[in-house]
């Protein structure tokens, strides 16, 4: 069958708390984010690993702080002075991309001190811990090593099931009956593919015109782990 050429109209994905999925691997970074009087100096990093949650909460809790959101190596010490307002809240994300940067790390060590001479919150999200950011600023790596920080931990099986149905429903997609118990028992437990996955399945029934089914959604995952072998 020849592949068609297919408009996206999907709508964004659905970001607030809501639309979260609490789990165990989940449940103490919860637990921190709803208790910002207990983070030590005003600041938390929320640690884990790709497609692990991480936007998702600071989403939420940005909304829900009247927090900016800002991409660390976007930071400039021109900038830093305007980000923190006294008593507010600023979310940093993607911390471990500042390494090397050095504006960023200036404008980042100018927020540290900022936030707490303003009574502000600053909540990181980043991949790794500190000390494998790579930061060459030692006041920085100092401070950022001393932070504290909560991990946000690996899916079981029921987590990585309902963010199967949640990727597949942000792009209004509908799997037939046992594509999602197929998936699971075959894939990582690694949320990152799992979002990764779900866009390839989507882009191969939309240029195919086909519906997700488990030979597509299975030849889909063969054909992430071996990207020599064609999906469908």
């Amino acid at each position: 069958m020849p592949r068609q050429l297919t408009l996206d109209l999907r709508t964004p994905p659905a970001m607030g708390r809501g639309d979260f999925l609490p789990a165990p691997a989940n449940a103490a970074a919860l637990a921190a984010l709803d208790q910002p009087a207990q983070w030590p100096q005003g600041r938390l990093i929320l640690c884990g690993p790709e497609g692990s949650g991480k936007s998702h909460i600071a989403a939420f809790w940005a909304a829900e702080n009247g927090a900016r959101r800002v991409a660390a190596r976007s930071l400039s010490p021109e900038v830093a002075d305007a980000l923190v307002p006294q008593g507010g809240a600023l979310v940093i994300e993607d911390a471990h991309r500042i390494g090397g940067a050095a504006g960023a790390e200036l404008a980042l060590f100018h927020l540290w001190n900022l936030g707490a001479a303003r009574d502000g919150l600053l909540l990181f999200t980043a991949r790794v811990p500190p000390r494998d950011w790579g930061l060459t600023l030692p006041d920085l790596r100092s401070r950022m090593e001393g932070t504290a920080l909560v991990q946000l931990g690996a899916p079981d099986e029921g987590l990585l099931a309902a963010v199967l149905v949640k990727l597949f429903a942000d792009r209004q997609l509908h799997p037939a009956l046992g594509v999602i118990e197929a998936l699971v028992r075959r894939m990582d437990r690694d949320l990152g593919q799992a979002r990764r996955l779900v866009a390839a399945i989507d882009a191969a029934a939309l240029s195919e015109n086909r519906a997700v089914t488990r030979p597509l959604a299975l030849a889909t995952l063969d054909a992430i782990d071996d990207p020599q072998r064609p999906a469908g």
